[in-house]
């Protein structure tokens, strides 16, 4: 098994990246979807979510309002912290689980957006970083998720910066470009991941 750390800034192009590389063959351990399932209604992450933030981060579904919440602790680190506290040990628990099902020989790419961050890098065989300049970056938040731009901004400012990211990577993707651009790279890593 080769076990890959794949990181990003936000709008830098993880998502694509972690795509190819799943319709490859690689097993897909993304951090986000995981983030999502453990804070689900009735599970006791939703449950300790609202014990810290209060009944307000709910939707009138009972679900987690995840712009409202994104919203109080992107503008506060320490309530960034203190969600922190409460979903990654849930996150790495779940991850964990899904890498031991995976085969002796699969590649496992855990998809972890503040792999840099929380000081992960160790953990991994090998670390690609997709890397973007932050004007990039703020542009795709902003034109192609409808972010405010103060939001996007606030959200980089939030993560790793680029030279952070850089600094722990094995290998880059260069996602400046356009999509097109993208497919080689993501195939020449896939390629150096599947001989090691």
């Amino acid at each position: 098994m080769v076990k890959v750390g794949l990181t990003g800034g936000i709008g830098a192009g993880k998502s694509e990246v972690s795509r190819l590389l799943a319709s490859y063959g690689a097993v897909v351990v993304d951090a986000d979807k995981i983030a999502r399932e453990v804070v689900e209604p009735g599970t006791p992450g939703l449950a300790a979510v609202v014990e810290e933030f209060g009944g307000d981060v709910l939707a009138p579904d009972g679900t987690l309002d995840r712009p409202k919440l994104g919203r109080i602790v992107f503008s506060d680190p320490g309530k960034l912290k203190a969600l922190n506290a409460i979903v990654h040990p849930l996150v790495g628990a779940r991850s964990a689980e899904l890498e031991a099902s995976a085969g002796p020989d699969a590649v496992v790419v855990h998809d972890v957006p503040l792999l840099t961050e929380n000081g992960l890098a160790p953990l991994y065989d090998l670390v690609v970083v997709v890397d973007a300049a932050p004007q990039t970056q703020l542009d795709r938040l902003v034109r192609l998720r409808g972010m405010a731009e103060e939001e996007a901004t606030s959200r980089m400012g939030a993560q790793a910066t680029r030279e952070q990211r850089l600094a722990v990577a094995d290998l880059v993707i260069d996602n400046d470009g356009p999509l097109d651009a993208l497919e080689p790279q993501v195939r020449a890593v896939w390629e150096r991941l599947r001989s090691d």
